[in-house]
């Protein structure tokens, strides 16, 4: 028969962490653990203070948050793309909900109310119509991830204390981005997740210009500028195929 275990909670801020506590007598000191589906859990001494308890999952308060973004089970992947009104597409990690309208000369792609509107020329049907969507919605990322990425390219940059290199945005099927001479291009996809994942691969390009390969001098600059890359890199290769299409 299972024990019900104490339960505690602790803010970090605007976070919650409500955690379990298992007490033993056989322990002299407190083990704090993390496990999907993103349970935290403290063993601990028999007699230990609940306040102490307290204390140290508010202390680890950084950590367990980053824990339970890389161990939440990651949404179900979308199917093939149609391109037709009521698909869902991300941006910066967000939902949009597609609206396509025909009608015109022209072809468009508009951000507002919960809605990618896509605009194309009118008498277009079936796979005639798909493609254009699609050929409008890429256009729109890529220049999306353009301005977004240089931005992010520069405030990582002058983080790293390097020249700001050059950005290219490009169709890379394998990578999320590379680098070479002061150029770092990206995968114009990324720009779908969230910004702590489009983060990470900014950073992991810039590190990438003072380190050539994925050696130790290369893991602990990338340690020394974004200190949770690890969780951050968990969570891209979970979300990572929701962003191909």
């Amino acid at each position: 028969m299972s024990v019900a275990l104490e339960r505690s909670e602790v803010r970090w801020g605007n976070t919650r962490i409500p955690y379990g506590i298992r007490r033993s007598g056989r322990r002299t000191t407190v083990a704090l653990t993390v496990s999907p589906p993103g349970q935290v859990l403290l063993t601990a001494p028999r007699d230990t203070p609940l306040e102490r308890l307290d204390a140290v999952v508010h202390a680890k308060a950084k950590w367990i948050a980053s824990r339970l973004r890389a161990v939440r089970p990651p949404e179900p992947m979308p199917g093939p793309r149609e391109f037709v009104g009521g698909e869902s597409f991300l941006y910066l990690g967000r939902q949009y909900r597609l609206e396509v309208r025909a009608g015109g000369e022209d072809t468009g792609v508009r951000l507002g109310r919960g809605r990618l509107q896509v605009q194309v020329p009118g008498g277009r049907t079936g796979q005639a119509r798909s493609d254009a969507v699609r050929e409008a919605l890429v256009g729109w990322y890529r220049a999306h991830a353009l301005a977004r990425l240089a931005e992010r390219t520069a405030w990582w940059a002058r983080r790293a204390r390097m020249p700001e290199p050059r950005v290219l945005i490009r169709e890379q099927e394998k990578r999320w981005g590379s680098c070479s001479r002061g150029v770092v291009r990206f995968n114009w996809r990324i720009i779908q997740a969230p910004m702590r994942l489009v983060d990470y691969v900014v950073a992991h390009e810039v590190v990438h210009l003072l380190h050539d390969a994925h050696g130790r001098e290369f893991w602990a600059a990338l340690g020394r500028l974004l200190p949770d890359y690890e969780a951050r890199r968990a969570r891209l290769l979970a979300e990572g195929p929701r962003f191909i299409w």
